[in-house]
């Protein structure tokens, strides 16, 4: 795939120009306990317009029936069939590595344990139960120190080892967290050894997200760039990144090839209409009523208009900078004159 010179433009509304959104769902449908401003009434409108909903989460701690209850709860329209799980792609994974009905280690909550029965495997509960495998998945804030020392235990002894997922962290309502990612640490640390992994952005979650969905025209719909984006690219499909979550105008503005997303929008509500596209002007660029440069060591934009037009502008500018100069590029005073 070609790297991503500027956001994309779409003449049609996403809901029209794609049949299934994958969606991420913390920092993209909630935080928490509570729905981000604009989703529910965004997403039920995509819906009744004919585009099918996916819910498709690195988080392996709940059943996908517990998070469509929840999604349901929100006034998000979602089904059990609806929800996709890391736990479910790396159940997937070790049920393709290891002998039928098999014990599993399962270090994390009862969404990875469903999800390894639902393989015909059999989870355990510690590493003397002689498992064929050890998996961890994002176990809660109130995991103990003792279950990761249990995994610790059985990966020194060889056991295969696999992780539904890495995010580092995690969006809560007080802030950022720790997500399943930082507990993989402590096991890398403790053996020195590497898991398999099946989440975003890895292979093996766009596998069962494409199995479990059949989607033909999917759009890949996140606020991480170091998951969802470069997983949508890794897989080959546009993404459209939404700014409620981890991912700031800075860091897209900094974007390496394979984390620039297709589209950009505010919320959900960009799943609704059209996308502005982004054209050079000499050496320049113009989005909507903004324009921008890299002058110099810094990224300059000039206009008025709506924001993130201006954002896109700037993603064209720093994304042509090249190399190691986009990266390095004081967007600063650029970002304040959009007020991002």
């Amino acid at each position: 795939m070609d790297p991503r010179t500027a956001p994309g433009g779409s003449e049609r509304r996403l809901d029209e120009a794609y049949d299934t959104a994958l969606l991420d769902l913390d920092g993209v449908v909630y935080t928490g306990p509570h729905a981000i401003e604009h989703a529910p009434e965004s997403l039920k409108t995509a819906r009744e317009r004919g585009m099918r909903l996916a819910y498709v989460t690195n988080n392996a701690l709940r059943t996908p029936d517990e998070v469509a209850a929840h999604l349901s709860e929100l006034g998000v329209p979602a089904r059990e069939e609806d929800v996709i799980t890391s736990a479910q792609a790396v159940a997937r994974l070790i049920a393709d590595e290891v002998p039928e009905g098999a014990r599993v280690l399962a270090i994390g909550g009862e969404g990875l344990r469903a999800a390894l029965r639902e393989r015909g495997l059999e989870p355990v509960e510690s590493a003397d139960d002689d498992p064929a495998a050890v998996v961890q998945g994002y176990g809660g804030p109130d995991q103990p120190w003792s279950r990761l020392a249990e995994a610790g235990y059985a990966v020194a002894r060889g056991v295969p080892w696999y992780a539904s997922n890495t995010d580092l962290t995690i969006p809560s309502p007080r802030g950022i967290a720790p997500g399943n990612g930082a507990a993989v640490e402590v096991v890398k640390i403790v053996t020195g050894a590497e898991p398999k992994v099946a989440g975003k952005p890895q292979p093996p979650m766009h596998r069962e997200t494409i199995l479990r969905t059949g989607a033909k025209r999917p759009l890949v719909v996140g606020d991480r760039l170091d998951t969802d984006i470069e997983g949508a690219h890794a897989g080959g499909v546009d993404s459209l990144l939404v700014l409620t979550g981890v991912s700031t105008p800075a860091a897209l503005l900094a974007a390496v090839p394979e984390h620039r997303p297709t589209y950009v929008a505010a919320d959900l509500r960009g799943l609704l209409t059209a996308q502005p596209g982004v054209e050079r002007d000499g050496d320049a660029w113009r989005c909507g009523g903004w324009t921008a440069r890299a002058d110099g060591d810094a990224l300059a934009v000039d206009g008025d208009g709506d924001a993130l037009d201006g954002l896109r502008a700037l993603c064209a500018a720093a994304w042509t900078a090249g190399g190691s100069r986009a990266c390095g590029l004081d967007a600063g005073k650029a970002l304040g004159r959009l007020g991002l």
